[in-house]
């Protein structure tokens, strides 16, 4: 007897082609289209176009979050959610401003100077995400990582590709400079790379040392103020005053012990 060959319905054929095609939005919203098409409640088209809408968002989510991923940014923080009112020394009008990427346009310079807990890190990775979701190439490195990683290289004898790697984003952010001392070999190293991006490419460095301390930091007060020298000639630098957010929710006397 002869096997009968069971063909797959209409629909199990178009979710297997879904799921092929990696649609896995469409796959999931099939069976609820299918029913209001079937009943008159949309046309085909019309639902043809929402599904394929809905996809497309999917995927262009994955696709930032990938890039923000492969960006080596920590997390994702917006202006959205950042607390003007517990920090009302940041210039919000002037944060919008460079949140419209111009800055990176003309390879201008950012800089973020003060306390540990007031924000910086925040604002430089609200500015990361904003270059992300326009395309830009981003950078996320802490400052004594990204300096371990040049001597790393060197050692190896790659530097000269470690520093083109890091050249070459349209947006470099270099967290936390100050919070520990680099020596001198690490101020020659971030020396050349800041001098290689230096009019070309735009930096954003978060410090809780004023530039008039950077000679401490460095080790060297020549290689200090060369460093300071080219990125604040094209630069926005804002200065935050105030108390650190993390501390925000102790106990008076936590607060004064801290």
């Amino acid at each position: 007897m002869d096997d009968v060959v069971v063909e797959a319905s209409p629909y199990a054929r178009a979710q297997n082609n879904l799921a092929t095609l990696k649609l896995d939005q469409m796959a999931a919203a099939l069976p609820d289209y299918m029913r209001m098409v079937s009943g008159g409640e949309m046309e085909f088209v019309s639902a043809l176009a929402e599904m394929t809408a809905a996809e497309v968002l999917a995927r262009k989510r994955r696709i930032l979050s990938q890039r923000i991923r492969s960006s080596g940014l920590p997390c994702v923080k917006t202006l959205a959610d950042f607390d003007w009112s517990f920090q009302p020394s940041v210039p919000r009008s002037r944060i919008e401003g460079l949140a419209t990427l111009r800055f990176i346009d003309e390879a201008e310079n950012v800089l973020f100077v003060g306390s540990p807990g007031v924000g910086k890190t925040h604002l430089a990775i609200a500015l990361g995400v904003e270059a992300v979701r326009a395309g830009r190439e981003v950078r996320f490195m802490d400052c004594a990582r990204l300096v371990d990683d040049l001597k790393d290289a060197q050692a190896r004898g790659i530097l000269k590709k470690r520093l083109k790697y890091y050249a070459h984003s349209k947006l470099l952010i270099i967290d936390e400079l100050g919070y520990l001392d680099i020596g001198e070999s690490g101020a020659d190293l971030l020396f050349q790379l800041i001098s290689m991006r230096y009019e070309q490419r735009s930096t954003i460095i978060t410090t809780n040392v004023g530039i008039g301390g950077w000679g401490g930091v460095f080790g060297d007060e020549v290689a200090a103020s060369a460093i300071a020298d080219r990125v604040c000639h094209h630069c926005s630098m804002v200065k935050i005053t105030g108390r650190s957010y993390r501390l925000k929710d102790l106990p008076a006397e936590k607060k004064r012990e801290q």
